[in-house]
């Protein structure tokens, strides 16, 4: 069976199943640089951009992608061995599929392998954007203090005297740097991670890491590169060997790599680019479906604290409790109840009017996208890299009700306490059946070996100040924390998470 290339894909062409670019690739051109190519950006951002082009429009913003970290290496190979095509196949609540291949993704570099070629690429006035999806913990800032850590070894080596860069901070500021010094008008960046205030956050890293280079950079910098916020939805589980399976079977091609999603997609963005003589520096997202706003921020909060903090909530009450996939969870009638309780009276309290959105409508469409049997979301993935997703999606939930409470407006936050009973039972790395739990996680020997001294020490695991900073002083706090945490141990998850439908853990 012919593997997916630019040869099988002009044979696809007449009667295809599979929606299939309308625009020939060779004209298209890059426009943006990518970092952190994965199945989220390629179900997400790429496909607003193959969608443009199919209208004809966006043909000089083609996508280079860049991987930095040493897995990057799996889809350079994948990404070189199809001409940078892949297959995304929508699955719907009613077991039907909606394939397309998408052409918008035109070239992949490793740096590691080409560390100027990038810095080239980055450095070329066609490239007017460079995007990010690096993950919650690629921004490389602290968790409490939100400030960048000059420490990490991989940033002490780039900063090092003649260090050729190797971290996206390295590459995209001597990038910059390149630029300044031809005279050729700096690149938007472009975060596209579930952080609040992305593109802030985005700002103050990598001009903090600038800044350590040349302060002279870091002040142009901060002067002339754009970082809008956007806020960015699609759920996309982990690519299985069924899904390459299911494309050879059904589509008649291999497809080394392709990428799975629900049918629901948003994405909300400032509208903050550099402009030029030749346009406003972006393509035009809005013919696509992009929301471009004057402030993402209400849109975001929503996002991460109602989908995302709800994950968390239900993938480790779930596998607990012995489910092994979302959809389980969020069809479980007393989980769905807990999530529709967290959103409305912890999450919601806490955000701003959404313009154009029905927050209540929108949460149960949330427990209807949970629940679509065929994404196959896998609780283990939602469970993972928790030390990065917790202290960013839930805690400040919990602290801002705290906050209002202390200013005389009584707030819930026992089901949050429990969310996070939850990932300390989880982090002891065994289920309820005895049987060991695979913790996925960049500071999994600390969580694991807190969570095997909290049958003793009630309160070890949230003492960890770097994560939770002072909430293991508030007894608002750790009072329905231990109440879930014996709960979880004396009579399990689903126990507890009935207990917490009642009303206490």
């Amino acid at each position: 069976m012919p593997q997916l290339s630019s040869a099988v894909l002009a044979g696809l062409r007449p009667g295809s199943a599979v929606g299939l670019p309308r625009y020939d690739r060779a004209a298209v051109t890059t426009g943006i640089v990518h970092f952190g190519v994965g199945g989220f950006h390629r179900a997400h951002q790429a496909v607003y951009l193959d969608e443009l082009m199919n209208q004809g429009k966006a043909l000089d913003w083609g996508i280079c992608g860049v991987g930095v970290l040493p897995q990057d290496r799996a889809m350079k190979e994948a990404m070189d061995a199809q001409d940078c095509l892949y297959t995304v196949v929508v699955k719907h609540a009613d077991g039907s599929r909606s394939p397309r291949v998408v052409g918008s993704l035109i070239e992949y570099l490793f740096a590691r392998d080409s560390p100027e070629a990038v810095l080239e690429k980055l450095a070329s006035p066609r490239t007017r954007i460079v995007s990010l999806t690096i993950t919650e913990g690629g921004y490389n800032f602290h968790h409490v203090t939100g400030e960048f850590d000059d420490a990490a070894p991989a940033v002490v080596a780039d900063l090092a005297e003649g260090a050729i860069p190797g971290t996206v901070f390295g590459l995209v500021t001597e990038a910059l740097a390149r630029r300044r010094a031809r005279r050729v008008p700096p690149f938007t960046i472009m975060s596209c991670d579930n952080i609040q205030g992305n593109g802030d956050v985005a700002r103050k890293m990598f001009t903090a890491f600038a800044r350590l280079k040349d302060a002279e950079l870091a002040a142009w910098i901060e002067d002339e590169v754009p970082f809008p916020n956007s806020m960015v939805d699609r759920i996309t589980p982990v690519t299985t060997a069924k899904d390459r399976a299911d494309v050879a079977a059904d589509y008649g091609y291999e497809d080394s790599w392709p990428v799975v999603c629900e049918p629901f997609t948003q994405w909300v963005l400032e509208d903050h680019f550099v402009h030029s003589d030749d346009g406003p520096g972006r393509p035009p997202y809005q013919d696509a479906g992009v929301q471009l706003v004057p402030d993402v921020e209400p849109y975001e909060l929503m996002k991460l604290r109602l989908l995302n903090a709800s994950h968390q909530a239900m993938a480790y009450f779930g596998y607990l409790a012995g489910h092994r996939f979302a959809h389980e969870a969020a069809q479980d009638p007393e989980i769905a109840r807990l999530l529709l309780d967290y959103m409305e009276h912890e999450a919601t309290p806490t955000l701003r009017a959404v313009p154009g959105v029905d927050l209540p409508a929108y949460r149960s469409q949330l427990i209807e996208r949970f629940s679509n049997e065929h994404i196959r979301d896998t609780l283990a993935r939602l469970c993972a890299e928790s030390s990065d997703r917790i202290p960013k999606w839930l805690l400040p939930v919990i602290r801002e009700n705290l906050a209002a409470d202390d200013a005389g407006e009584p707030r819930e936050v026992f089901r949050s306490a429990a969310v996070v009973a939850s990932w300390a039972r989880y982090a002891e790395g065994v289920d309820e059946a005895g049987e060991p739990i695979a913790v996925v996680d960049r500071l999994k020997e600390e969580l694991m070996a807190a969570a095997g001294r909290q049958r003793e020490e009630p309160l070890v695991f949230v003492a960890q100040r770097e994560l939770f900073g002072d909430l293991a002083d508030d007894a608002r706090f750790t009072a329905p924390y231990l109440e879930a945490l014996t709960g979880l141990h004396t009579r399990g998850a689903a126990a507890t998470v009935a207990g917490l439908v009642g009303g206490e853990a």
